[in-house]
């Protein structure tokens, strides 16, 4: 950028700056809203609820489905957001 260009678009540099900022920020609340670690320890968790007897086959089935499910659906978003790479 030139000098006359800075001089013109100075009105709008703060306007730029919050734009930058804003993206970083819903970057990162992204990245952490689609963490796939926290469903992975839910599986963990379940699993040791099972082999402890604290849970029945039925439950455990249940719940391992819609942690799977949940699983899929951030695996998608993170492709789909290009948060994998």
């Amino acid at each position: 950028m030139g000098l006359i260009t800075q001089i013109l678009t100075l009105p709008v540099a703060p306007v730029r700056g919050f734009s930058w900022v804003l993206g970083h920020v819903m970057t990162a609340a992204e990245q952490e809203y689609y963490d796939p670690a926290p469903v992975r320890g839910q599986l963990a968790d379940l699993e040791k609820e099972l082999l402890a007897g604290r849970i029945s086959e039925e439950d455990f089935d249940r719940r391992e489905d819609e942690l799977l499910d949940q699983l899929e659906f951030i695996q998608h978003e993170r492709r789909r957001l290009g948060l994998d790479s």
